[in-house]
């Protein structure tokens, strides 16, 4: 297997509940919270794990929440590496009402960055890198980090060999696609971002294809993903567009589905599996992951069980 690394510079320590009840102006009694370390990279390396596979975690945490989240990695098993980051890590909060099954989700921002902690990161993440190997940039920025460092990034990635997956949002993904950095392997985006950068509502899988093709041809990567929630995932590649629907399950929650496919697409690429493949891998994660109550990751007797009814059609 080719090494993967992960970073996250921005991760959240997860706090999942319930409530009979979610309603404004009254004290909430909720159940017993379930504590997870939370961030994209950091949900695509324990998902990695989780998959039977290994992952290096690069995690910029800070102050007590930070500490706890670093030791629920270990616990977990997941290899981990610290960068300090400028401040105490966040905290993250879900709440299911068990009336209406609906969740709700309270993102708080996490430390502020200046230029100098961007330029330390910097330099500890190229002495990380492996030539030839896949570096996982997913989850929110941090404040104060430049809209350009997903591209900055990726040439930090191309001087060492290392093959660059994206898979954020906002202004850095619109300003990626805008500007990229060279020689990115994969970008991931879901459905709402993509019309948001295309201006436009894609109402078929071709028309996702289409506009994925159109960012292939511009050299934002090698090979593009565009999720299409519970239709699965459009692939595209040069001369390849393929679809791949999701299997029909019963969805619980939507937390951590989407780094569940980056951890299944990554993972198998890292293998030696076709992009086709890599693709069915990650929906069938995705598709484990709603599955889970709260904020669980998929589990692998699930997507082993899954991927036969994850079907690949060309568009």
């Amino acid at each position: 297997m080719i090494p993967v690394l992960t970073l996250t510079l921005n991760p959240a320590l997860d706090l999942a509940t319930s409530a009979d009840a979610v309603r404004p102006d009254t004290k909430l009694r909720c159940g017993p919270p379930r504590v997870d370390p939370g961030g994209g990279g950091i949900n695509v390396a324990r998902a990695i794990r989780l998959l039977g596979g290994d992952a290096f975690a690069l995690v910029a945490a800070g102050g007590p929440t930070g500490a706890q989240l670093l030791a629920l990695l270990a616990a977990e098993g997941v290899l981990t590496g610290l960068l300090a980051a400028p401040g105490d890590t966040r905290i993250s909060l879900s709440v299911a009402d068990r009336a209406t099954g609906q969740q709700y989700r309270f993102m708080l921002p996490g430390p502020e960055w200046h230029e100098q902690d961007v330029a330390i990161a910097l330099s500890m993440l190229k002495s990380a890198l492996t030539p030839g190997g896949y570096c996982v940039l997913s989850g929110s920025q941090p404040p104060g980090l430049a809209d350009g460092f997903p591209a900055d990034f990726a040439r930090t990635c191309a001087e060492r060999g290392a093959k660059l997956v994206v898979d954020t949002g906002g202004r850095p993904l619109a300003a990626f696609v805008a500007e990229p950095g060279p020689g990115a392997e994969v970008v991931r985006m879901n459905h709402e971002e993509a019309e948001e950068l295309a201006g436009r509502i894609f109402t078929t899988p071709a028309e996702s294809a289409a506009f994925a093709a159109s960012l292939v041809a511009r050299g934002v990567a090698r090979i593009v993903v565009l999720a299409r929630g519970g239709e699965g995932s459009v692939l595209v590649t040069e001369g390849l567009r393929v679809q791949c629907a999701a299997p029909r399950v019963k969805v619980r929650s939507k937390v951590g589905a989407g780094d569940s496919f980056v951890a299944g697409l990554t993972l198998a690429l890292a293998r030696g599996a076709s992009p086709e493949e890599a693709l069915c891998q990650g929906v069938a994660a995705a598709s484990s992951a709603v599955m889970s109550e709260g904020t669980a990751l998929c589990r692998r007797e699930d997507v082993e069980a899954l991927l036969p009814n994850c079907r690949l059609s060309s568009l």
